[in-house]
């Protein structure tokens, strides 16, 4: 929790993109919700998975019929990190941003996204992903809660 602090000493803003399954999320979001406000961050935005973001009928992506569930553990340890967040009182102004489905690994920038549901035939370029990260930063839309977001047609 001290090295969160300190790496992140004179930033504005903080982005986590933590892809490790030997991590405990829950722990990630303990050590930024701690470190990040005593070192003067107020903005916290993390790259989450579309398996834990609700569907438009309100269902976890991870919970409907069909999905993939060999990494089930991987979806439930994400969801426990962002139990954490939204159970949090600090002064830390957080947001989830995940694909809405999955990242289309062979597009560009478009500089066309928006917010949507999980679904699991959803796509969005890691550029435009990165975007919608930056723009949260820059001109803050979203606050203490889970978005998803797609490429644009």
């Amino acid at each position: 929790m001290d090295s969160v602090a300190a790496l992140s000493a004179g930033h504005d803003a903080a982005i986590c993109a933590v892809y490790d399954p030997a991590v405990s999320y829950a722990d990630v979001a303990r050590s930024l919700l701690d470190g990040l406000p005593r070192a003067g961050v107020t903005r916290l935005l993390v790259v989450g998975l579309a398996s834990i973001l609700p569907t438009a009928d309100g269902v976890a992506l991870m919970d409907t019929p069909g999905y993939p569930q060999e990494y089930r553990s991987f979806y439930l340890d994400h969801a426990a990190g962002a139990a954490v967040l939204r159970g949090s009182t600090v002064d830390l102004d957080w947001l989830i941003v995940s694909p809405a489905g999955d990242v289309d690994h062979g597009s560009g920038r478009t500089g066309r996204y928006r917010q949507a549901p999980a679904d699991a035939a959803s796509r969005v370029s890691y550029a435009d992903l990165a975007v919608a990260l930056l723009d949260e930063i820059d001109t803050p839309k979203h606050h203490r809660t889970h978005v998803g977001v797609e490429t644009a047609s």
